[in-house]
């Protein structure tokens, strides 16, 4: 397939035709806006990994039922606690704006001073993110709880990982050009083409990319990076799609952490890390015209 997608959080119980046939159409419209020819079917696959995630043994429930007391790692309450610093950043701006589209105005700060992560601290946490309209679209703060939990068993389970991977290998082809990645899916993609340099794949499309978070998932790629710079994929070009309000890629711009990366901003409106509203818009039609027409 000359274009192979790569999903991000939460896809637990979409399999892999499912997703392409959501994103192949919201691909062919950000073709459509850029004015280039749209891909057809046949061009098209995805990988599919969120039933690696499925809980096993919950009846009743596609989510187990999680709370504040289930964020043990220090890990998983360092990415909340910066999620919820971006979201009071937004909610602050948007005070001023009053952007309909943008974040919730009566997001609290964060109050509490140094690294000591208590149970209270993170429970505020939770409450105030639940006022974020994109996560709480996702309807409850056990999903929340679970998305984090998926980043860190990707980055740190070495046989999850391997096994997500393999579906990525399973899926490349030697007609693939493009890689389209999204969320989680970005930081997937890019330890796939690290492993393997033999691929031809052309460009790297990361959307809503967690990439660039220091620390908790730049400094935990595999492979390592080298005096700060991450080692660059096996890609000529790579695009990376960013929305201003989108918290979970917290570092909008990944150029200085890899080098020559095409670093642009779309507007999503409320839905800031929504896939079809990034596949739709006219920048990520260009980057994928990009990879397969020049």
């Amino acid at each position: 397939m000359k274009v192979v997608g790569i999903h991000g959080i939460l896809h637990d119980y979409l399999t892999a035709p499912q997703i392409e046939n959501e994103w192949l159409l919201a691909l062919q419209g950000g073709l459509d806006l850029a004015g280039k020819p749209r891909i057809e079917r046949q061009d098209f696959t995805s990988v599919a990994y969120g039933d690696f995630f499925r809980p096993s043994g919950t009846r009743g429930a596609s989510v187990p039922p999680l709370n504040a007391e289930d964020i043990e790692e220090e890990w998983e309450q360092e990415l909340l606690l910066k999620w919820w610093s971006e979201a009071a950043v937004l909610s602050a701006a948007n005070r001023s704006e009053e952007d309909e589209l943008g974040e919730d105005s009566r997001i609290q700060e964060p109050d509490f001073q140094g690294r000591g992560r208590t149970p209270a601290i993170v429970q505020r946490a939770l409450t105030q993110l639940s006022k974020s309209k994109y996560f709480r679209a996702w309807g409850a703060e056990k999903v929340l709880i679970f998305a984090l939990k998926q980043v860190r068993q990707y980055l740190h389970n070495q046989e999850l990982k391997e096994k997500i991977l393999q579906r990525v290998t399973d899926k490349v082809s030697t007609d693939t050009k493009v890689i389209v990645a999204h969320s989680l899916g970005s930081v997937v993609a890019y330890e796939a083409l690290c492993a393997n340099p033999e691929w031809n794949v052309h460009t790297l499309v990361t959307l809503g990319s967690p990439l660039g978070i220091p620390n908790l998932i730049f400094d935990a790629l595999t492979p390592s990076p080298e005096n700060g710079l991450g080692v660059w994929p096996n890609v000529k070009q790579w695009f990376n799609i960013a929305d201003k309000g989108d918290i979970v890629a917290l570092e909008k711009e990944l150029a200085p952490y890899f080098g020559s990366v095409i670093d642009q901003l779309v507007y999503n409106g409320w839905e800031s890390h929504d896939v079809k509203r990034y596949l739709t818009a006219k920048e990520t039609g260009l980057a994928v015209a990009t990879g397969l027409f020049e």
